[in-house]
């Protein structure tokens, strides 16, 4: 679909745990668009060195129709070659990384095609619980601190965008996707439809991400198979197994961040989250 047409490329900043596999998946539901995953695994497409969940779909493992046969070429860009593949021209990108957002960005520009940039934020206390629960042998402040570089450097690339951009919260997409969503969508030039927020409709083909929410996505075809890289485990299992695939408001962290956990990151961070503390 690409041809002489100009392509849309959608990068989303932040942090980890914050959502961004979410909003791909409802954003990659656009007409005539495509959500890579995290893109930057494009670098380890069949490399048997990498585990299977970062060099394969997270849907369809080694034999993607998508990624089984793309080949990247480092020195031609790669959202254009992304687009040719899948007869796309909107390619939707939860990498997150600065380095990587802005070298995508100026392969778009160089092209003459469209970067756009989602800031995507989220109270700091809910990323931190899933990474703790994620990371338990983890040093909690060690954990605190690199989620506050993350948040200063995405914040830093957002304010050097020179292209369309927006900041979205990760709650008010929860409790009014509809909203948030058509404000992306007007942002960039995107074409909207209700339908966006089926997120669980349709193929998706992830590099990367949340296993829990792609696993909501993706059921009908991983649920039950014993091979799928989809498995939830006993941490997610809880709460991902009996997902209904509706929007909701994740704020597991208020009854599961420990007592001293929570004391650390209102030392460490407290200030730091205010902007971005929610329910209070």
């Amino acid at each position: 679909m690409i041809g002489d047409q100009r392509l849309t490329g959608v990068m989303i900043c932040g942090a980890g745990h914050s959502g961004s596999t979410l909003l791909g998946l409802i954003l990659g539901r656009a007409k005539g668009a495509f959500y890579m995953g995290e893109g930057a695994k494009v670098r380890y497409l069949g490399d048997p060195n990498k585990p299977l969940r970062k060099r394969a779909c997270k849907v369809c493992g080694e034999t993607c129709p998508v990624w089984s046969v793309f080949n990247w070429d480092p020195d031609q860009p790669l959202y254009r070659q992304v687009a040719g593949h899948v007869d796309a021209h909107i390619i939707v990108d939860s990498t997150k990384n600065p380095a990587w957002i802005r070298k995508r960005s100026r392969e778009l520009e160089q092209a003459g095609d469209r970067p756009a940039l989602i800031f995507l934020q989220r109270d700091g206390r809910a990323v931190l619980n899933s990474r703790f629960r994620k990371y338990p042998e983890r040093d909690a402040a060690e954990q605190i601190e690199a989620w506050k570089a993350q948040i200063s450097a995405s914040r830093a690339v957002f304010d050097a965008f020179g292209g369309r951009k927006i900041a979205v919260r990760y709650e008010e997409l929860a409790t009014s996707p509809e909203t948030v969503v058509r404000s992306i969508c007007e942002r960039f030039g995107l074409p909207h439809s209700q339908n966006m927020l089926a997120f669980a409709d349709g193929e998706s083909h992830p590099l990367g991400g949340n296993t829990g929410t792609q696993f909501v996505a993706a059921r009908d075809r991983v649920d039950g198979d014993p091979d799928a890289i989809l498995q939830l485990t006993p941490r997610t299992k809880s709460y991902y197994a009996n997902h209904s695939g509706a929007i909701r408001l994740d704020l597991r962290w208020k009854t599961e961040m420990s007592a001293p956990n929570l004391s650390l990151f209102n030392r460490l961070a407290g200030d730091f989250n205010a902007a971005m503390a929610w329910g209070e």
